[in-house]
């Protein structure tokens, strides 16, 4: 099917998704599991009607990581209160790194072992569903956090947790992939924990010029369009020149010029022009995941459910148990040793059920090639972690933290 029929069966199901979002709060679900299950809705009725909707799986590579990927990452890194966030760095970077990195390799051993299978499903396609599942999106829920009233660090923890756990799994996914598709060569393990470096604070570097090279130019100019246009070119410019010049990680030099931007541009939030420029990321995010929950919606099939169960449910105790390992072992450790405020056993429960999985790890999962052989069972895992956050999850963080009192604090 050509390009304009997929655009107009996007636009309807956009248009389909405004008029049905009141429903979310009525239903008691976050409007991202509406969206799935509108997509999915559409896209068996077009299919049963003999319509092809024109949406393939290996169409999604370019869209997703081009396009959608700093949209999420900027919007989140503009966004966040800069001040309170440097405040709680040292428990917020150890969530996102060695938290999240050892949740990666405990999800993976147990999804290997579990699915059993080394010629089908190898110890590469184990790591990188571990990559994938490890990126947090709670959105949904600190907004909730923040409508219950409960302590403003709790909420930000989660945050902070978010943006830079996204971008390191994001990184660690995308070594894998490049291990898994034979673009960066034969590897040991000292070659990709080297490469991961690189990667890493090279993307870090191009983010930190972009940055610093944007807030001079965004002071030269008064105009609220100018402003804005700066903003988006800066998100995409940073992204393209790290990936394909520099061959660094675009999502960090993403996160660093989102920081640097939205830390100058805290100042002017009360005035209009800065306003305005919040207000355009909050609809470029917004766009941005509705279009891949849809995605979602329209890629899921019901052979996933009758051919992948078994390993979307291993995937989801994967999940759950890398997580409290992570929380409950790690998050102790750094009450004892880190002069920072301690964290509360409460606030810790929290954290552990409140990690959805969401936009990024859909994301990921959508932009996997179809080369690989096992693209498709780690896809049905990541759709089935997500689907189960999002309606068991999600849905039940709101009674577990007013059974500890959090949102009376």
């Amino acid at each position: 099917m050509e390009t304009q029929h997929a655009i107009l069966i996007l636009s309807g199901l956009l248009l389909l998704a405004i008029m049905v979002k009141p429903l979310a709060p009525r239903l008691h679900i976050p409007f991202s599991a509406l969206l799935v299950i509108i997509g999915f809705s559409a896209s068996e009725l077009l299919v049963f009607s003999g319509i092809d909707t024109g949406i393939r799986a290996d169409n999604f590579h370019d869209l997703i990581f081009f396009v959608f990927l700093p949209v999420l990452v900027f919007e989140s890194a503009y966004t966040i209160n800069v001040r309170l966030l440097i405040k709680n760095l040292l428990p917020i970077l150890f969530l996102a790194i060695p938290i999240m990195l050892l949740s990666t390799f405990i999800a993976a051993a147990l999804i290997y072992a579990g699915i059993g299978h080394p010629q089908g499903f190898p110890w590469i396609a184990a790591l990188l569903t571990g990559a994938l599942l490890s990126a947090t999106d709670p959105v949904a829920v600190v907004a909730l956090l923040r409508q219950m009233g409960v302590p403003e660090r709790l909420a930000l923890l989660m945050e902070g947790e978010s943006l830079f756990n996204d971008a390191t799994a994001i990184v660690v996914f995308s070594v894998f992939l490049a291990i898994a598709s034979g673009t960066a060569g034969p590897m040991s393990v000292e070659d990709a924990s080297l490469y991961f470096l690189k990667v890493f604070f090279g993307g870090l570097l191009v983010g930190a010029i972009t940055g610093l090279l944007f807030s001079l130019l965004l002071r030269l100019s008064q105009e609220t369009v100018i402003k804005a246009l700066a903003t988006v070119i800066s998100a995409y410019l940073s992204f393209i020149t790290a990936e394909v010049v520099f061959h660094v990680s675009g999502v960090m030099a993403v996160l660093v010029t989102g920081l640097v931007l939205g830390y100058q541009g805290q100042a002017a939030r009360a005035a209009s022009s800065g306003k305005f420029v919040t207000e355009l990321w909050e609809f470029n995010a917004f766009l941005a995941n509705t279009l891949v929950f849809l995605l979602m919606g329209v890629t899921v099939t019901l052979a996933m459910f009758e051919e992948r169960w078994l390993a979307m449910l291993i995937g989801i105790a994967a999940v759950l148990v890398a997580r409290a390992l992570g929380i409950f072992t790690c998050v102790p450790l750094l009450n004892r040793l880190a002069p920072i405020e301690a964290i509360s056993r409460p606030c810790q429960v929290v954290m552990f059920w409140g990690g959805l999985r969401g936009a990024v790890t859909l994301a990921l999962a959508l932009s996997l090639p179809t080369t690989l052989e096992y693209w498709w069972t780690i896809q049905s895992i990541a759709f089935g972690v997500v689907l189960f956050t999002l309606f068991v999850q999600a849905t039940s963080t709101a009674p577990l933290v007013q059974h500890y009192g959090l949102d009376k604090q």
